[in-house]
Parts: structure tokens; sequence; C-alpha cells
């Protein structure tokens, strides 16, 4: 055995080496235990998730919860003032809200204005720099087009570290959790963040956009061209 070894090129030894240690790591990683949360948060199936990042199946007490809401300090979610449009994908698509209790019926929240829905994950490097231009992207667009963050399945196990990242990075975006992936999959998103939904005011899909948007120019640009705004 060892006589074979030593054919075997330094290079590929190597190879073979630091393949057998990330596999031990990711073993070691990996989650195994789910943790709950009030308000349907922390409801995510970590087996259906990667567990990406340290403490994102630890349990999160209600208490932690509030104090992480308190400073990230986000916008309200959207409330429905309307019944969904008949084409509406979201329609019947319900969600928790990341800034403070309760559900989120999306169908009606975003009925009637074009909506730019920014789907992300604490763990995303790419999300963290895009999301301030995305917020940016909302103050210029006020009322015009709608903007609505959604943290991904993935790492929704612990909504405190989602805060955590959005109070880091100053963004303050209404923000929904998507735990059992219904808002991804009426949307028709790919499982790879960040990426963005263009949606018309009748609730029908207008882009999906699985690109990182450099600046708020960018942003800006691929909303005029595909929701049809002069912004």
């Amino acid at each position: 055995m060892i006589d074979r070894l030593s054919r075997v090129p330094a290079s590929a030894r190597w190879t073979i080496a630091a393949l057998i240690v990330v596999i031990a790591l990711i073993a070691a990683i990996w989650p195994r235990d789910s943790g709950s949360s009030a308000d349907g948060l922390g409801s995510g199936n970590p087996a259906a998730s990667a567990g990406p990042i340290p403490g994102a199946t630890a349990s999160v007490s209600n208490d932690d919860l509030v104090a992480a809401r308190d400073r990230a300090a986000l916008a309200p979610c959207p409330t429905g003032t309307a019944p969904a449009p008949a084409a509406s994908v979201l329609k019947g698509v319900t969600a928790p809200c990341l800034g403070g209790p309760g559900t989120v019926d999306l169908g009606s929240a975003t009925a009637g204005t074009p909506v730019l829905i920014n789907f992300w994950a604490p763990w995303c490097l790419p999300c963290r720099k895009e999301l301030p231009s995305i917020a940016d992207f909302a103050r210029v667009a006020g009322d015009r087009v709608q903007v609505l963050a959604v943290q991904a399945r993935e790492g929704s196990e612990n909504p405190v570290l989602a805060l955590g990242l959005l109070s880091e990075i100053d963004v303050h975006l209404p923000s929904v959790v998507d735990t059992q992936s219904r808002i991804a999959a009426a949307l028709g998103a790919p499982r790879a963040y960040p990426v963005s939904i263009l949606v018309r005011a009748d609730g029908t899909v207008a882009k999906v956009l699985p690109d990182v948007f450099a600046d708020t120019q960018a942003v800006t640009d691929s909303v005029n061209r595909y929701l049809g705004t002069s912004l």
C-alpha cells in the first residue's frame, strides 16, 4: 500500500489530503438540530438548507429576537390595502415579517404597485455588497416602486443572524422570511443569492435577475427597462 502511494505524484497527494480536510470540516459544521423562535421564524428545515454559517440553527429566545429587531429598526412590513389581483403569482402566499411580529399576505401587500423583490441570505457576501444599493434604490423610487427584501430559506433558522447583518450594513428595508420557500417557488426564483425579481402591478413576473447589482444606477436601469418606469 505504501509503495503504491509513493508512486502517486506529490501534487495529487496534496489534493487528496486537502479534500479529506474539507470533507471533515463540512461534517463538523453540518446542522443537526433546528432551533425555534417566536412569530413562526426559526422554522426552516436545516436538512434542506446547508447551515453554512456557525449558529444558523441555534435556538433563539423571544427576548433575543425582540432585541435584535430593535437594533435593526427595519421599516414595517407592507400591509395589504386591496385584494390580490387574479393574475398575481403571490396570491395566497404568506410569510413571517422579519422586523416585527406577524405575517404578511404578499398577494395583497404587493397589489397595485410594481415591486422589486430581493432575495438574500445572511451568509452571502455578494448580498452584503448589494443590499445597500437596493436600499438606496428604494429611497429613489419612493412610492412609485415598492421594494421588499426576502431572507431566503437557507439561514432562516436563526433570524437574529439576519437582523444582525442588516444592522451591521445599515440597511432597513422591509423584510420577510421565506421559511418554506413558498415565495421563491411562486416567483420562480433560483436558489442562488442574491436574486431580484421584478413584479408588475398586476402581480405577474416581469423579470428574474440572478445578478449582483454594482450600484444604485444599475438597479434603476433594470427596473426602468423591465417594469417600464421612468425613475
